[in-house]
């Protein structure tokens, strides 16, 4: 198969808690979602009968044309899409309320003749819809909260980062994403609602212990908040927790 390999911004989006709603309301909201963001991506100026589609099941993957500004689809692409979607879920009931988790991400991408997309782009992409840090937080949200937004690195170093109009970096978050074995910084904005309180990072660090010779003299140090000079003849076992 002969594919073109070109730079594109690619968006995915997954909604949340779909399983267990049947049939019918699953077929009512993946339509109710793709009209969203057809809408959505017309009102940011992006031709949306131009972006390659690919169906997730309960979500939807979208590779936007060539050229297309990264940063029309942070601003205003989410916050078109965030009205819609409590707009709907203000008179839905709770079988057709869609709350989503966005996640963007740009890259090389092989594209087919017949509008197939393969490559490290996507794979990315999939990790960051998956990211735990985007699941958490936006179970952890207010129900009028619909989305969590999710951006790679390297798509947030170019467009949030720079604070362009519409775009304001005190509002996202830097968090881990580790999914299966991808392992990579991104950043994480809730449209409409605080941002969850920042996980505890391990505050203390501990230098290797060095096994002093049998009924020898060992000074040892371990550093944290401050600093703990213990003296021992033989083992020392030491044993790091976190504080409360």
């Amino acid at each position: 198969m002969e594919t073109e390999l070109e730079y594109r911004a690619v968006l995915a989006v997954d909604v949340e808690r779909s399983a267990g709603r049947g049939d019918r309301a699953l077929l009512e909201i993946r339509a109710l979602l793709s009209e969203m963001l057809r809408e959505a991506f017309t009102a940011s100026g992006i031709d949306w009968d131009a972006c390659l589609r690919h169906d997730l099941g309960d979500g939807l993957r979208v590779t936007t044309p060539a050229g297309t500004r990264k940063a029309s689809l942070v601003h205003p692409l989410v916050p078109e899409l965030v009205v819609r979607l409590r707009t709907h879920n203000r008179g839905a009931s709770p079988l057709t309320r869609i709350r989503v988790r966005i996640a963007l991400h740009a890259g090389d991408v092989h594209v087919g003749p017949a509008g197939e997309v393969a490559g490290g782009a996507l794979e990315v992409l999939a990790r960051l819809l998956d990211a735990p840090p985007a699941r958490g937080a936006l179970a952890g949200a207010p129900d009028t909260v619909p989305a969590s937004l999710l951006l790679s690195r390297h798509f947030y170093d170019e467009t949030v980062r720079h604070g362009h109009l519409g775009l304001y970096p005190e509002d996202f978050r830097r968090v881990t994403c580790a999914v299966k074995e991808h392992t990579s910084d991104a950043w994480l904005h809730l449209p409409g609602g605080p941002l969850p309180p920042e996980q505890a990072e391990q505050a203390e660090r501990a230098e290797p212990v060095r096994q002093a010779p049998a009924g020898g003299k060992m000074v040892n140090k371990a550093s944290g908040h401050g600093a703990v000079y213990a003296t021992q003849y033989g083992d020392q076992h030491i044993r790091i927790s976190k504080r409360p």
